[in-house]
């Protein structure tokens, strides 16, 4: 007979020293890496979303969950607020841990997120275990060029990499405004957020716009006529235009702006878009943005 498996206990990092290690290896590990890099290092950063790191050993890691801290994850139906970052260099390990752990509460409305694809079938097999209903959502994911030179060099093409002095079109400055968005703003950006539209999408974008950079473009009656906004993972998300200024370059110049201005701060910047988006393809295509050999990966999960 087999030995019962005792319950795995994941190793919570929590030394400024053992997350920049972590930040270092995951860079180690792009793209595929990027979902958990990019929060990992937003944690290292002042930790304003109060995550925390959990690895099965350390520092050699096979598999690591970043997550809310369990004071945070107080609504069962909150999956904004339940979301887990998951990165691993060992699928057999990866299941085993978040099986035997108790690391993902699968009792709550939840979402997983990750750059490899290859998650999903220790993903669907948790679920089946766990009495979890699943849906997917894969998308391509972009890295933004100067980002992309700095962390994955050997996937850029030098040559064909948009120029530096690309610009978008100036905006009318008569017309429109520069600015960042204000939370008085959050049901607004809600209403265009493919994700969003509920009560719990507009708390999270309001605690996004309060703690994180954002770019808008207000336009003549002084309310947002495009937008961007930064997540915890560090990605670009919640971008929109409303749809009378739509077609006049507002959204390319409105992420070109916020790009330069997280460049500036050093924060690494990306972003997804859905396959069936051509428009959104072409703008990243025209601001040089980097296509990556993975995906964007998500998983909303809910108990049965």
């Amino acid at each position: 007979m087999g030995k019962a498996t005792a319950p795995v206990k994941m190793f919570h990092l929590r030394s400024p020293q053992a997350l920049q290690m972590l930040e270092k290896s995951l860079r180690n590990s792009l793209p595929e890496s990027l979902k958990v890099y990019g929060t990992v290092f937003h944690m290292n950063q002042g930790n304003p979303f109060k995550l925390k790191a959990l690895v099965d050993k350390w520092p050699d890691f096979n598999t690591v969950v970043v997550r809310p801290q369990e004071q945070e994850m107080t609504d069962d139906l909150d999956h904004y607020t339940n979301s887990y970052q998951i990165y691993s260099k060992d699928l057999k390990n990866c299941q085993e841990v978040l099986d035997t752990s108790d690391v993902i509460n699968w009792k709550q409305h939840l979402q997983i997120q990750s750059s490899q694809s290859s998650m999903d079938e220790v993903i669907q097999s948790l679920a089946a275990a766990k009495l979890v209903k699943v849906k997917k959502t894969q998308c391509i994911l972009y890295m933004m060029p100067q980002t992309a030179k700095k962390l994955v060099p050997f996937l850029v093409d030098i040559e064909n990499l948009c120029p530096k002095s690309y610009r978008p079109k100036a905006i009318n400055q008569e017309m429109f405004k520069l600015s960042s968005l204000d939370v008085t703003h959050a049901a607004l950006v809600d209403t265009f957020w493919h994700f969003g539209g509920n009560e719990r999408s507009q708390k999270f974008i309001k605690r996004c716009i309060w703690t994180f950079p954002s770019t808008c473009v207000l336009g003549p009656e002084g309310t947002p006529a495009s937008w961007n906004l930064m997540d915890q993972t560090g990605e670009i998300r919640m971008a929109g235009t409303v749809p009378k200024y739509r077609a006049q370059g507002l959204s390319s110049y409105a992420l070109y702006v916020q790009i330069q201005a997280l460049d500036k701060l050093g924060f690494p910047s990306y972003n997804h878009t859905d396959k069936a988006n051509k428009i959104v393809q072409k703008m990243s295509q025209n601001l040089g943005n980097v296509p990556m050999p993975c995906d964007w990966n998500q998983w909303n999960c809910v108990p049965l």
